[in-house]
């Protein structure tokens, strides 16, 4: 919740007199719990409880990376309520294109898989379970039943999340209102 990404939409919505509702998954950044029993669909219930519970009439989803997909998660558990998406290198089914064959194996075969965190200290922690829901919640094989407007911010040079995605993404939504922003050197 104290990210650059965040505080920008914090301080954009406070600026206009709009509400906003940010949020660490749980286990993730200033949330409790561990982050090892954390999966998306744990995390996509986290999310609409939360928007259910604070957050009276149209809402627009703002989701960054692996929090792009729980947008799309969201937004589909919560037809009529969307007003909006806003997706920042948004990483779709990443549990079919992130990993590799060996690094499926290793899931599969321990467990967990334990990575360098190219972002921090700590290590990045892949579990069964995390990996078994992604590829459970994978959107991107059919159309997409989101009609709300969609808007979509990626980097050119992004190394974690290929800009590909946020065109595959575009044409599998149903909404006719989708443009895409791409940053030459973003």
């Amino acid at each position: 919740m104290a990210g650059g990404k965040a505080t920008a939409v914090s301080g954009w919505a406070a600026a206009r007199g709009r509400a906003c509702l940010l949020l660490d998954y749980s286990g993730c950044g200033t949330s409790s719990g561990d982050f090892a029993e954390g999966t998306l669909s744990r995390w996509r219930e986290e999310v609409v409880a939360l928007i259910e519970a604070h957050c009276p009439g149209p809402v627009v989803l703002v989701g960054s990376s692996m929090g792009g997909w729980l947008m799309l998660l969201v937004a589909l558990a919560l037809p009529g309520r969307i007003a909006g998406l806003v997706g920042i290198a948004a990483a779709p089914d990443f549990t079919a294109w992130g990993f590799d064959e060996a690094q499926k194996r290793i899931l599969l075969g321990e467990g967990r898989l334990v990575e360098p965190n190219p972002h921090g200290d700590t290590p990045l922690v892949t579990t069964r379970a995390f990996w078994e829901s992604g590829e459970a919640l994978r959107v991107l094989h059919v159309q997409l039943p989101i009609d709300c407007p969609v808007r979509l911010l990626h980097g050119l040079a992004d190394a974690d999340v290929p800009y590909q995605r946020s065109w595959e993404l575009a044409q599998q939504l149903r909404s006719a209102d989708v443009q895409i922003t791409y940053v030459k050197k973003g």
